[in-house]
C-alpha cells in the first residue's frame, strides 16, 4: 500500500486550485455575458449606440414632417442642411435649443425620415448624453461604413444634452467638434437638442469672478459656438398652439373646441407641440379612436 507523500499533497492542492479557478471563471461569465454583436450599419434607417455596441431601431416611424407646425423656418433650415450631408456636400453640426416640447427632437427624426423616403442613403444614430466619452470610438466606427469605406452619411443625434457645473465633458465635446485630434469624420454631423441656449449652465457668480469674467464667459460659450447652425424654439403663441391641434385633428379626423383646447393647455401650464399632441390623444380617446 502506497503511503502519503508531500508531492501527492501538492498535486491535490493544484487540482483543487484549478477547479476553483474554473468555477470563478464560470461565475464571471454568467455575470458578464458576451455582448450582442453590433448591427450592420450599411443598411437600416436608425440605430442606438449603447456605448459599446450598435443596436438597430425597429419600427423607425417619426411623425410626417408636414404635421409639425409653428416651426416652418426651422424645418426648412434643418432639411436643407441634412440634404447637403446626405448628398456628400459640406454641412453644419446643429444645435436645436429652446422651450420644452416644441418639437426639437421630433423635427430631427422627421427630417431624417423624409430624406430617406426621397431615396437618400442617410441614417440616424441616437446616443445618450452620458455616452460622450465613447464618442471617439463611435466616430471611428461611423467613419468606416459604406462603399469603399468612404462612409455612409450619418446624423449623430444626442437629445436633451446638458452638463453639470465643472464637468469636463464640454471640453471633450468641443475637441471632437473642432480642433482636437479625434475630430468627427466628414460623413458624420452632430445634432443636439438642449433647453439652454449655450448648453453649459451659467451662474450669476460669474459676474463677480475676481480673475476675468470675460474669460469665464468665453469658455462656456465656446461649445455652442462650435455648432455652425443654431436654431431657437420658443413657447408657442395661442394661435400657433391651436394651429398645431387643428393640423393633428384634421389628419386623424377629429373635431375640437378652441375653448377646451386652451383649457387643456392652461391646466398644464404650457402651450407647446407636446401639449397639443397630448390633447389630440385625449380627443382620440374620447372619440373611441386609435392614433396608430
Amino acid at each position: 500500500m502506497t503511503g502519503w507523500s508531500p508531492d501527492m499533497a501538492k498535486a491535490e492542492d493544484r487540482d483543487s486550485g484549478t477547479v476553483a479557478l474554473h468555477r470563478i471563471a464560470d461565475a464571471l461569465e454568467r455575470l458578464s455575458p458576451v455582448p450582442a454583436p453590433s448591427a450592420d450599419l450599411s443598411s437600416g434607417p436608425a440605430f442606438h449606440w449603447t456605448g459599446k455596441a450598435m443596436q438597430s431601431i425597429e419600427n423607425f416611424a417619426p411623425l410626417p414632417l408636414d404635421m409639425l407646425s409653428g416651426i416652418d423656418d426651422q424645418k426648412a433650415r434643418l432639411l436643407e442642411n441634412s440634404r447637403r450631408l446626405a448628398n456628400g456636400f459640406a454641412a453644419h453640426d446643429v444645435m436645436l435649443w429652446g422651450a420644452r416640447g416644441m418639437g426639437k427632437s421630433a423635427l430631427v427624426k422627421s427630417v431624417v425620415r423624409v430624406l430617406q423616403q426621397d431615396g437618400a442613403d442617410l441614417a440616424m444614430v441616437e446616443a445618450g448624453a452620458d455616452m460622450l466619452e465613447s464618442l471617439p470610438e463611435l466616430f471611428a466606427i461611423l467613419g468606416k461604413t459604406g462603399p469603399e469605406q468612404k462612409g455612409r452619411p450619418f446624423i449623430l443625434f444626442i437629445d436633451d444634452i446638458g452638463f453639470e457645473e465643472d464637468s469636463a465633458a464640454p471640453r471633450l465635446l468641443r475637441s471632437m467638434l473642432e480642433g482636437g485630434a479625434a475630430q468627427r469624420p466628414a460623413n458624420v454631423r452632430l445634432y443636439v437638442t438642449s433647453n439652454r441656449r449655450h448648453i453649459v449652465p451659467r451662474q450669476m457668480a460669474e459676474q463677480d469672478d475676481p480673475v476675468n469674467p470675460r474669460d469665464v464667459l468665453d469658455d462656456k460659450l465656446a461649445l455652442s459656438d462650435r455648432f455652425g447652425l443654431r436654431m431657437g424654439f420658443h413657447v408657442a403663441s395661442q394661435e400657433d398652439y391651436l394651429a398645431m391641434i387643428a393640423r393633428y385633428a384634421d389628419a386623424y379626423g377629429l373635431s375640437f373646441e378652441s375653448e377646451d383646447a386652451l383649457l387643456w393647455a392652461q391646466q398644464r401650464g404650457s402651450r407647446s407641440g407636446r401639449t397639443a399632441w397630448q390633447y389630440v390623444v385625449e380627443l382620440a380617446g374620447r372619440a373611441g379612436k386609435s392614433l396608430a
